[in-house]
This record gives structure tokens, C-alpha cells and sequence, in this order.
């Protein structure tokens, strides 16, 4: 946990599609905005127009593993030093949708590159930054497809894997929960939208105790 006082915190949301996780991003920012924090919201892959650019081509363009985890941390390097490092040396907590985490998960796990490659470029990138905190929105893969076939709208390349896929995807996530258990927030995503929102600001009332304590 984020132990400088004049250093922003840095919180993650993560989960695989169909999660609900973005519904509940607004709850975050909204959250440390009522205890008056200034607040940097932002999004992975993407984050600068660079990065948009190179989230179109992620989404919507066939292309080999190795070149999507590449394109992945291009995109991260760029967000890191243009927004989430100078916001943080700011004073700005940042709230991101997806950070390194869900790459372990997707181009690791879910798509066999090996974890060690993916480390190796994740401390070239962005040495010693790690999120303070993570939420991980979880449901089983069975829940979340179907909750991305209600949604009648065309799919992405992410979206349109196997459920196997994200079956990997998913305990990769709950594994990387387990690991650290005190920087990450498991969130039971099958219950209603009012009971995960009320989850996710309990965990935020403990986050920031110790800052409004300190402050």
C-alpha cells in the first residue's frame, strides 16, 4: 500500500469481459472525489491518443500474440510517463480500468505467453510501479458470456474468445488475489449492482482510513 502522503494512489479495476467491471468504475472515482481527492480516471490499453490509436488496432485487428503483448506495453510505456506517473507525483490518486495484471492474465494465461517474458517486460516499462490497490470484479465465464450475448452489440477480438479462454483468464486473476491478498479486493460480481457497488466502498472507506488518519 501506498505509504507517501504527498503521492497519489494508484487503484486498478480488473476482471474478464462481461464482469460488470466498468459499471462499477465511476463508483471508484466518485468515491475518492466525495472525500476530496483530486482524481485522474483513465483506461488500459489506451490512456494517451497514441495508446487509443494502438487500443483500435488491439481490438479490431488479427495479429500474432507476441505482437499484441508487445503492442500492449507500447501502449503502457506511453500512459506511464505522459499520465500516470506525473499525475501520482502530483498528488493525483489515479483510477484505471486494466493495468500490467490483466496482461498476465489475457497474454499470459489466457493465451500462453510465458509469465516470466511478460515480468521481464513489465519491469522495463514500469519499474517499481505497481497499482496500491486492485479491485477484481469476479464471475464464473458461463455468467459473464452470457452477459455479453444480452448485450446484442457487436464484439471485439477480446470479447469473441472461448470460454475456455477466459475460464484461464479468470484463475490466473484469483490466483494473482490470493498471492496478495492485501493489495487486491474480490469482488463477488454475480450480485446485484447495488450490493458490488456497496463492496467496492467498503473496501474504499479502509483504503483511505489510514491517509485521512495520517493527513
Amino acid at each position: 500500500m501506498n505509504t507517501n502522503n504527498n503521492r497519489g494512489l494508484f487503484i486498478t479495476l480488473e476482471g474478464i469481459d462481461g464482469a460488470g467491471k466498468t459499471t462499477q468504475f465511476d463508483t471508484i472515482a466518485g468515491f475518492l472525489r466525495a472525500a476530496g481527492r483530486h482524481v485522474t480516471t483513465t483506461r488500459e490499453p489506451g490512456g494517451t491518443p497514441l495508446g487509443e490509436r494502438i487500443r483500435a488496432l488491439l481490438l479490431t485487428e488479427a495479429m500474432t500474440t507476441s505482437t499484441e503483448a508487445l503492442l500492449m506495453f507500447a501502449a503502457r510505456q506511453e500512459h506511464v510517463l505522459r499520465v500516470i506517473e506525473p499525475a501520482l507525483l502530483q498528488g493525483h490518486d489515479i483510477v484505471c480500468d486494466r493495468f500490467t495484471e490483466a496482461t498476465f492474465a489475457y497474454q499470459g494465461a489466457g493465451k500462453g505467453i510465458p509469465q516470466d517474458r511478460l515480468q521481464t517486460l513489465a519491469r522495463w516499462v514500469h519499474p517499481g510501479l505497481k497499482p496500491d490497490y486492485t479491485f477484481l470484479i469476479d464471475v464464473p465465464a458461463e455468467l459473464a458470456a452470457r452477459r455479453l450475448h444480452a448485450q446484442g452489440r457487436a464484439r471485439d477480438r477480446f470479447e469473441n474468445e472461448s470460454l475456455d479462454f477466459f475460464m484461464r483468464v479468470r484463475q490466473h486473476y484469483l490466483n494473482m488475489a490470493e498471492a496478495e491478498p492485501a493489495r487486491w479486493g474480490v469482488i463477488d460480481g454475480t450480485q446485484s449492482t447495488d450490493q458490488v457497488r456497496l463492496d467496492i466502498i467498503y473496501y474504499m472507506k479502509n483504503i483511505i482510513q489510514p491517509t485521512v488518519s495520517n493527513g
